[in-house]
């Protein structure tokens, strides 16, 4: 299999991110796996949980994570962030790039859920490479104003190239 090309955007991401070796950690719309990728490089007795809605991103990630997977690193469902039952019940970081739902919608009871696992001293890491420099305030106004309310202290971090946009909420 040829190896498949992460894009700097992830790259970038999933640096500043910093999964460590022990760390348990939730991709939310994990896709065609990059980051999936990246994060269980890091890990040696840590593992990763990725979700997604769609089939296709699951079995993408799958195969283009497979030895992480039969190693027992990283687990694939296709499941919405809103029916999630995490096996792992103390999460250190949680990862998500360019997921709507944050920003789009209320979304109350998915962070309730991610307040609920991730354990003191860990972080939710939201990222979003914007189509349209317009959509930057709403971006940043709703995602935070939900990691806000649920129970999160807010930082923000922007990148300039690539352009991406990070909202962390720190438990």
């Amino acid at each position: 299999m040829v190896a498949q090309q992460i894009p700097a955007r992830i790259k970038w991401a999933v640096d500043f991110m910093d999964p460590q070796p022990t760390d348990h950690v939730l991709e939310i719309g994990c896709g065609p796996g990059a980051a999936a990728e990246l994060i269980c490089s890091r890990l040696e007795t840590g593992k990763l949980f990725a979700i997604d809605r769609s089939e296709s991103g699951v079995d993408r990630t799958k195969r283009r994570c497979e030895q992480y997977v039969k190693a027992g690193r990283l687990t694939v469902r296709q499941i919405d962030l809103a029916t999630l039952r995490v096996p792992v019940k103390r999460l250190h970081k949680v990862f998500a790039f360019n997921v709507n739902l944050f920003w789009v919608r209320r979304c109350d009871d998915e962070v309730a859920l991610l307040h609920e696992r991730v354990l003191p001293g860990g972080a939710v890491y939201l990222f979003f490479e914007p189509r349209l420099p317009e959509q930057v305030p709403k971006i940043l106004k709703q995602a935070s104003e939900a990691l806000t309310r649920g129970g999160f202290r807010v930082s923000v971090v922007d990148h300039p190239q690539p352009r991406v946009l990070g909202i962390i909420g720190r438990r």
